[in-house]
């Protein structure tokens, strides 16, 4: 399964995650206004992440009721990883390092990582 997805699979998918089920017509409805896109984009759309294996779809009369096969901490886990690979070089540590040198941390972020630490620090014991 080829599960790295483009922006817009990622706006699709994320509708689908919180709304398993939905139809065409629901999809093109609910994303017009955020998007612009079209019945005919939602559905190219489809067909590509169907292909990709990441949804698949159940007849229900007449529509198509798309559901997501990827699962979303999945998902999540595989881009950050390509994301931190891709402009870190795979490192953690000078991603944190340029977010706190370019000030983008506020303390609330700082205590929340620090927490995330900690219990990171306890799970390995």
């Amino acid at each position: 399964m080829k599960t790295e997805l483009s922006d817009g699979e990622w706006a699709l998918m994320t509708r689908l995650w919180e709304h398993p089920g939905s139809t065409i017509t629901e999809l093109t409805a609910a994303m017009r206004d955020e998007t612009g896109w079209s019945k005919h984009t939602i559905i190219s759309m489809l067909s590509r992440m169907e292909a990709k294996g990441a949804i698949a779809y159940e007849q229900s009369g007449r529509a198509k009721a798309w559901y997501p096969l990827l699962r979303r901490s999945y998902a999540t886990r595989k881009e950050t990883r390509r994301f931190l690979d891709k402009v870190y070089g795979g490192s953690l540590g000078l991603m944190v390092n340029a977010m706190a040198d370019s000030r983008d941390l506020s303390p609330e972020d700082i205590e929340e990582l620090s927490r995330i630490l900690e219990k990171a620090k306890e799970d390995l014991q």
